[in-house]
């Protein structure tokens, strides 16, 4: 319970009575909410300047997966940036730092990088961290639904001549680490329900139910992190709103949340937050392939992106919670060109202008209505499907008649099977791109995003240089929005929210809300090479 009592400062109250009797002016006091302390805290400790206990509980679903390697659940992610750790931790700039990697080293291309795991580094059972067990990490993050998408140019995980973990990529990688946050897990847990993890804290059961505990002996020693609690009890997640009356009323002291979700609630209790980039991206994407609105001239594929008022269906469907982007990766990106940016806002004058000469299909055979432009969309979402509804209105508004095609997970046929049938004109999608924003599988052949025949392989090039230098990805968004195959609508991100006060030096990261480091550079770690 978050009892809070007011200490009476009677030493303060007798200085003020003898201060009176010298002073012929009465000083007002003022309130400043500094002696106010937990129940049961002794305001002695305070005056000798010791540090308080941390006392607080997170949200966690017992019913969603606790395994770092498959599991979605936000909430429980926030634990698992307590309990494991990766070779590298993602700073909230999207810069990597090293943590269970002591040193690394890659070739002349960029294709082949080797990490090496810092030997001091131990389990939580006291065991010792094991190439093999990095190794294994990273093999069932391959085939995990959470992580492959990052691992699409790794060709080989295997053990080095040096006996450090060896990466073989099909392309050049100039930054491979920021995608190595994995956690790693000991060797036979990848498919366990609790894994074995090297950080600070471990997922137990106590007297009241289930809890994370600190981790005795820790491996990383005295390394200041933003949680000192000794144990942090868990509360069972009900709902969104539930959460949020846990957090405001209750004694839940930091939840993640996404606030993309139909299901969000708003927080309106005192609290700190901080924005998160969550890579999730939505978009449209344009039938090629099969559809007529396409086949025969590209004019109606460029001029989409002036057609859609980003803002307006931020604020209508998403309460202004997106990133709003005309560009292929997120406002909160270091790739993003404010500038480039603002070439492709909406404009429906411009739009006009584009398409003008531009013949639409005729009706088709037997049709008494006209034709319409089909939009598919996934009306699992709510907020996706409301979204869509409104971008079919404001093209129909502009002269092109179009109606939304409305498929689920369990309708017959279902959302992935028309996608894949290619049976629409545009699509409303949504992914999570990598942390290094890689778009290769938009315009791969083949690709698990090149639905409607976005492959080509021009723009497919323009991706793997941009992988090789970073400073090729003005270029590629450029091209990709010009082309217009797909036409970038917004992006999300995470909110997560905190007690005011209760951590510090707190910085939240893309999957890490409690990032800390071990105080290694990657200049510390990088090992000099020849060609360096």
């Amino acid at each position: 319970m978050k009892k809070l009592i007011t200490l009476i400062l009677a030493a303060a109250m007798i200085c003020g009575i003898f201060s009176g009797c010298g002073s012929s002016e009465e000083e007002a006091y003022v309130p400043t909410g500094d002696a106010l302390l937990m129940e049961d805290d002794d305001p002695a400790s305070y005056l000798a300047g010791e540090v308080p206990p941390q006392e607080f509980s997170l949200a966690y679903n017992p019913d969603r997966s606790m395994n770092p390697l498959i599991g979605y659940s936000f909430n429980n992610r926030v634990l698992f940036s307590l309990m494991y750790q990766g070779l590298f931790a993602i700073d909230s700039k999207n810069n990597p730092t090293p943590i269970l990697c002591s040193s690394f080293k890659s070739s002349p291309s960029n294709m082949i990088w080797t990490f090496f795991v810092e030997e001091t580094a131990t389990f939580s059972d006291g065991s010792k961290v094991t190439v093999d067990d990095v190794i294994a990490s990273y093999e069932a993050a391959r085939v995990s639904d959470y992580y492959k998408g990052r691992f699409i140019h790794v060709d080989s995980i295997s053990v080095s001549d040096e006996g450090g973990v060896k990466f073989s990529l099909t392309t050049a990688y100039e930054n491979f680490p920021l995608l190595l946050d994995v956690p790693i897990v000991k060797a036979g847990d990848t498919e366990a329900a609790n894994p074995r993890g090297t950080g600070p804290y471990i997922f137990s059961e106590g007297l009241a139910g289930h809890q994370l505990s600190k981790v005795e002996n820790w491996w990383c020693g005295n390394t200041k992190i933003p949680v000192r609690a000794d144990v942090i009890p868990l509360v069972e997640a009900t709902s969104d709103s539930g959460i949020r009356d846990e957090f405001e009323f209750g004694d839940v002291g930091l939840v993640c949340t996404n606030p993309l979700l139909g299901s969000y609630a708003d927080y309106r209790c005192d609290f700190e937050m901080w924005e998160v980039d969550n890579g999730v991206f939505l978009y449209l994407g344009c039938n090629v392939l099969y559809s007529d609105y396409f086949k025969n001239s590209d004019k109606l594929q460029k001029a989409l992106t002036y057609a859609i008022d980003r803002e307006t269906l931020n604020q209508k469907n998403y309460r202004g919670n997106g990133k709003v982007s005309t560009l292929a990766v997120s406002p909160m990106s270091p790739y993003y060109s404010e500038s480039l940016a603002s070439n492709y806002s909406y404009d429906s004058m411009k739009f006009l202008d584009m398409i003008s000469g531009w013949t639409p299909p005729p009706k088709e055979e037997g049709a008494k209505e006209e034709r319409k432009l089909k939009l598919l969309v996934n009306c699992d979402d709510s907020a996706r499907l409301r979204t869509a509804r409104d971008i079919a209105k404001a093209l129909t508004e502009l002269g092109i008649p179009c109606g939304t095609l409305e498929y689920s997970g369990t309708t017959h046929p279902t959302y992935e099977e028309v996608l894949r049938a290619g049976t629409y004109d545009i699509y409303l999608g949504q992914t999570r791109l990598s942390p290094n924003y890689n778009l290769c599988e938009f315009f791969r052949l083949w690709g698990n995003l090149s639905a409607g025949g976005l492959p080509v392989q021009s723009i497919l090039d323009m991706c793997t240089q941009s992988l090789a230098n970073s400073g090729n990805y003005y270029n590629l968004l450029k091209k990709i929005a010009d082309d217009g195959r797909i036409v970038p609508i917004l992006f999300g991100k995470y909110n997560v929210y905190a007690n005011r006060g209760l951590f510090d030096g707190l910085a939240p990261s893309r999957d890490n809300a409690f990032f800390y480091s071990l105080g290694k550079t990657m200049a510390d770690a990088r090992i000099p090479t020849d060609y360096d």
